[in-house]
Parts: C-alpha cells; sequence; structure tokens
C-alpha cells in the first residue's frame, strides 16, 4: 500500500438485494379467501422509510387465528399442486392463516382474510431492503369484536398504540400504514415510527 491510497476513506458498506420479488412472493399470495367469499376483509397500506417515501420492494408476511379462533393454521399455502400448477392450500375451502405480499412500485399491498377469533389481530413480518434483521409487529383490526381487549396496546401510549391500530375505510376494509420511523409529513404534522416486537 503507497502513502497515496492509505489516505483514502474506505467505501460506504453495501448490501446485496434485496431480491424478494425473485424467489419469495408466490401467486395469491395475499388470498387468504377467495374473490367475494362473505365475511372477507381486505387490510391494505403502504410501507414507508423515515421521510415517509414508499418503500417499493418490501415484503410481508401474515399470520393470523382462524375465524374459529384456531391458531394451528394448515399447511400448504406454497406447496405447488402439480396438478394444477395452483398452490394446494389456496383451494378457497381451506383456510391456512397465512399471507406473503411483496409491496408494489408505491409501496403498497393488499390481503384478503377473515377476522380472527378472540383479539383481532394479525402478526406481521416486515423485510425490506437495509434491514439486517426482519421486524415483527401486529396489525389490529379497529371495531372488530374482542378489539380492546389486549394487554400489549392496553400498555401503550396513545400515540404509539395508534401504530398499531387498522384505519377502518368502511365496513370489510382496513388500512394499515408501516413506518419504519418517526418523522415528518409535507404539511408539518409528526407522526410515530410503527411499535416493532422484540422475542426473546
Amino acid at each position: 500500500m503507497t502513502a497515496a491510497t492509505s489516505r483514502l476513506a474506505p467505501t460506504p458498506a453495501q448490501t446485496v438485494g434485496p431480491f424478494f420479488g425473485y424467489a419469495l412472493p408466490f401467486p395469491g399470495g395475499g388470498d387468504l379467501v377467495p374473490p367475494g367469499h362473505p365475511g372477507a376483509v381486505t387490510l391494505h397500506g403502504r410501507v414507508l422509510d423515515g421521510a415517509g417515501t414508499p418503500i417499493p420492494d418490501a415484503l410481508l408476511e401474515f399470520w393470523q387465528a382462524g375465524p374459529d379462533g384456531s391458531r394451528l393454521g394448515a399447511p400448504g399455502s406454497m406447496r405447488r399442486d402439480e396438478t394444477s400448477g395452483g398452490f394446494a392450500g389456496r383451494d378457497g375451502v381451506t383456510f391456512t392463516g397465512f399471507a406473503r405480499v411483496a409491496t408494489d412500485a408505491d409501496g403498497r399491498y393488499a390481503l384478503r382474510t377473515l377476522a380472527p377469533a378472540g383479539v383481532p389481530y394479525l402478526s406481521v413480518c416486515l423485510f425490506a431492503r437495509g434491514l439486517l434483521h426482519h421486524l415483527f409487529s401486529r396489525a389490529y383490526l379497529t371495531g372488530e369484536p374482542g378489539y380492546a381487549e389486549d394487554a400489549l396496546l392496553a400498555s401503550l401510549p396513545p400515540a404509539r398504540r395508534a401504530t398499531l391500530e387498522t384505519v377502518r375505510e368502511r365496513d370489510g376494509v382496513h388500512r394499515f400504514d408501516v413506518r419504519l420511523q418517526g418523522g415528518e409529513d409535507a404539511d408539518g404534522g409528526r407522526y410515530e415510527e410503527t411499535v416493532f416486537l422484540d422475542f426473546a
């Protein structure tokens, strides 16, 4: 190494990927129930960074209890059906309790499911560029029975609690945005980072 090269600043660290769109999303990954299913609930929203900019290449996984309260789920969400080319668990009858959706170019995602029995929340796992480890959170379906009976929600101050609550847009449609950091929007209003959970 010469004296000239020893004075150069190190280059910034780089991350490889993300490659979520290549290998992980699968057709119908957000359809826990088929279109037109009675009692279907749509959950949609955006994933935003600290500046409020949409993240176009994030991946979200959702797990939930079934409408009967069962937490066992059902296998087959990603098992390929060799006869039809579809996915064995996405048959319009079996409720698997699992969804995987990627965000689009505007950072948006959507899934169609059934409201879980008991405390009505969906567990959320977020993968995104710049994250060395995935993040866990919850989306509580505002206004559903059992909604206010949760110890986690009760333990949070109102501003933090609101980051876990969906916005009920109309019957059967809820919005849930995930914010990776708090910040200030274009109008000068403050917003909170989504509450993320740590499992020991």
